[in-house]
């Protein structure tokens, strides 16, 4: 039976073709206390430029921006969240690759389409530590 490729969804973290804007997804993580690392996003997201839309906490350990860019500032984000601190998962490096490639190489036919909408996940790894006396592999039967 074949594959009809029009009705396959692409992955989130593509860009999206059309004359409106794109969007990225964007997982990090950090193991510095969230008290310096909000500051270091807050300071990151401000000198590229970005307009932030949201941040919203998903759960106790993870926290959720959400905020627009021009695509053309790409560069500057991937580079700033770098010197915040986070640490990006593999799939986020690519997807950031290709927004990258993406700007190298994109005409601008109207002024939305050089707008990139961003949603930046990240996960506190300090907060998931084990409470003292439990540890991976003892249990006692």
């Amino acid at each position: 039976m074949p594959i009809d490729l029009c009705s396959v969804p692409s992955p989130p973290s593509e860009p999206k073709p059309g004359p409106g804007t794109l969007s990225l997804e964007i997982e990090t993580f950090s193991y510095e206390d969230r008290r310096v690392i909000y500051p270091a996003i807050t300071e990151a997201l401000e000198m590229c430029g970005c307009w932030l839309l949201d941040r919203r906490s998903t759960s106790l350990t993870q926290v959720e921006f959400s905020f627009e860019l021009q695509l053309r500032a790409v560069v500057d984000l991937y580079a700033a969240l770098i010197a915040a601190g986070l640490e990006l998962t593999r799939s986020s490096h690519n997807a950031l690759t290709v927004f990258c490639t993406l700007r190298k190489h994109q005409d601008y036919p109207s002024s939305l389409a050089g707008v990139v909408t961003v949603q930046l996940g990240v996960s506190f790894l300090e907060d998931l530590g084990l409470p003292l006396g439990m540890s991976i592999g003892s249990a006692h039967a």
